[in-house]
């Protein structure tokens, strides 16, 4: 499955305030962690994949994790 259903819904992407808190902490971040996240699934580079009930986009040593149901990040990592 590609990911061009997620592309489709990208507008619908959110997450929780412990999600923010949880993003930004995992990424080193500072900015808006929804945008920063949007940024990189619509990166040409990502790689997107869908497992079960979540997606799964992987750029630039970040891994991020969408349920595919509700457009929720719920979180986003460094890869080691």
């Amino acid at each position: 499955m590609s990911g061009n259903e997620l592309l489709k819904n990208i507008d619908k992407l959110h997450t929780t305030e412990m999600g923010v808190v949880r993003i930004k902490k995992n990424l080193g971040i500072d900015d808006d962690a929804v945008e920063y996240c949007r940024a990189l699934i619509l990166d040409p580079r990502a790689e997107i994949s869908r497992n079960g009930k979540n997606w799964y986009v992987s750029v630039e040593g970040v891994v991020i994790t969408v349920n595919a149901h509700s457009c929720t990040i719920i979180t986003a990592h460094r890869v080691r």
